[in-house]
């Protein structure tokens, strides 16, 4: 058997710029104004015989909105970043440029004392694999852009270091399907 993973990533919470490390801030207004916008293609989706979604404030929100009344998922998290959390990259980097460069190069390396890259991709691995896939037709869940790209990652057995080049918009889907440890990436044609 072989399920079908629909993940979204979450609305915005602030502007790119202003993204902070594992953050929680609720949706902003523009985000609430993207999904307005974006609602119409993301409705369907509450079909899904399950809905889930990360414990954040944003992807509850996103979910609800959009009518999947999604369970929250501890292990949907976003990357545990210790330290580093609440500041953005920017801040990060001028405080600490030796240890950017270090997170960046090893997916091993947590040097703000939180989740190794490499942990991260895994426990979100370990989510989709323990997906039912029996009597399930089709599981929705919504998540940081960060998960969605952990997914992808692990997914797709992509090397850690593709992390950093997959770009995941809020609102923006991907679809898995397969079950545990085999993983199928599934574009679908435009309606």
């Amino acid at each position: 058997m072989s399920v079908r993973i629909t993940l979204v990533a979450a609305a915005r919470s602030s502007a790119l710029l202003a993204e902070r490390f594992d953050d929680d801030r609720p949706l902003d207004q523009a985000g609430w104004h993207e999904m307005q916008l974006a609602a119409h293609a993301l409705v369907p989706l509450n079909v899904a015989e399950l809905r889930y979604c990360s414990p954040t404030a944003r992807s509850r929100a996103t979910g609800d909105a959009l009518g999947f009344a999604p369970i929250a998922q501890p292990a949907l998290r976003d990357c545990d970043m210790g330290r580093w959390r609440g500041f953005t990259f920017a801040e990060v980097t001028a405080r600490e440029p030796d240890a950017v460069d270090a997170w960046l190069a090893d997916p091993r390396s947590a040097p703000h004392g939180g989740e190794p890259l490499l942990a991260f991709i895994s426990r979100i691995g370990s989510w989709l694999d323990t997906r039912p896939a029996e009597d399930v037709g089709a599981i929705v869940a919504v998540a940081e852009p960060a998960v969605v790209r952990a997914a992808l990652v692990y997914a797709l057995r992509m090397p850690p270091s593709a992390y950093w080049n997959v770009d995941v918009r809020p609102l923006s889907t991907v679809t898995l399907t397969g079950r545990a440890g085999r993983w199928s990436l599934r574009l679908e044609a435009a309606a």
